[in-house]
């Protein structure tokens, strides 16, 4: 089955085809970071516009690249939220009106299963069951995942999610957009534990996470100038990375799996990869990521948990309802069925 696969959930649009058979076969993405910078971070009418420039140019430079005419597919996927509303409707609408044009079934997808899953697109595969550690710059959620559309929620922030904690927390340090990648980078100049900072809900019993407070306790260590700026991002960073490591341990454990899958933005973090690899080898567990290209949003993950779900027995709809869902609990989502 060859199935498109389009992404406009925020500021990155995405399209991608992945055939059952062969793989993926194309895809390409178009970053919005040039467009925001200017404002320090997203504007979602902006960031419509451009989906809705950007979108049929993408999807021709695809198809062309995987050597396909739109009569070739035979099913399209589509992110349907969560994320902002309009520039959802974007990839929903011209997903919708592809596939009704052609006479094949449209497939809403949820983000985070797309992030979720998109490790299997790597070499090495994880198999079922696993435990999905999902770190964007809007969630950080630990799943136990048993299958396609077989979801159990372990914890969630409470509050900010770490990527939106790491921009937050750069935009209070002066530093560039995007803020993640530049804390990041001004992180690996500095010392960690020459500040002192919390690490929130360490120790709470449970698998919720809380980086709300770490911003507050950064502003607090970067007044009257007593510390380099390089040593509390470190810091800040080792903070963040011993909650997620601690937390995902604690998951392994509680649900007796030996394999931990970590997927979006923040998963690209060198750091934080590093931590994670060291707690598993301790412990004869496994980690996965997604390729590097494939951590942040994009329509190969798209394309592909489209696919799997179409494989599995999903039978798309054929109605071309737009329908998009800005607020979509992840594990309110069912395995696919015809």
């Amino acid at each position: 089955m060859i199935v498109l696969g389009l992404e406009s959930s925020c500021d990155e649009t995405g399209v991608a085809v992945y055939d059952t058979q062969a793989g993926l076969r194309a895809h390409r993405v178009h970053s919005q970071i040039d467009l925001h910078a200017a404002y320090g971070g997203v504007v979602p009418e902006l960031a419509s516009r451009d989906h809705v420039r950007r979108l049929p140019a993408l999807v021709r430079q695809v198809l062309d690249d995987a050597g396909l005419a739109l009569a070739d597919l035979d099913g399209i996927a589509y992110t349907a939220g969560p994320g902002l509303a309009g520039a959802l409707l974007v990839a929903a609408g011209t997903a919708e009106a592809m596939a009704a044009a052609i006479g094949v079934p449209s497939l809403p997808i949820h983000h985070l299963e797309g992030h979720l899953l998109s490790p299997l697109l790597s070499a090495e595969p994880p198999a079922f069951p696993f435990v999905a550690l999902l770190v964007s710059g809007g969630h950080t959620q630990l799943m136990a995942v048993t299958g396609v559309g077989e979801y159990t929620l372990l914890g969630e922030s409470v509050d900010d999610a770490a990527g939106e904690a790491f921009d937050k927390t750069a935009k209070l340090m002066g530093l560039p957009y995007p803020g993640g990648p530049a804390l990041a980078a001004l992180a690996d100049k500095g010392v960690a534990g020459r500040v002192s900072l919390p690490r929130p809900m360490i120790h709470s019993g449970d698998l919720n996470f809380s980086f709300s407070g770490l911003k507050t306790a950064v502003m607090t260590a970067l007044k009257g100038g007593h510390h380099a700026p390089e040593d509390v991002a470190a810091e800040f960073q080792s903070a963040v990375i011993d909650v997620l490591s601690r937390k995902a341990r604690q998951a392994l454990k509680d649900t007796g799996m030996s394999r931990l899958v970590v997927a979006g933005g923040v998963g690209a973090n060198r750091a934080l990869r590093t931590a994670l690899d060291e707690m598993a080898r301790r412990r004869q567990w496994r980690v996965f990521y997604p390729e590097p290209e494939l951590c942040t949003d994009n329509g190969a993950m798209i394309a592909f948990a489209g696919a799997m779900r179409f494989a599995a027995g999903a039978s798309g709809q054929t109605d071309g309802a737009v329908t998009v869902k800005p607020r979509w609990p992840l594990d309110t989502l069912a395995a696919p069925s015809g």
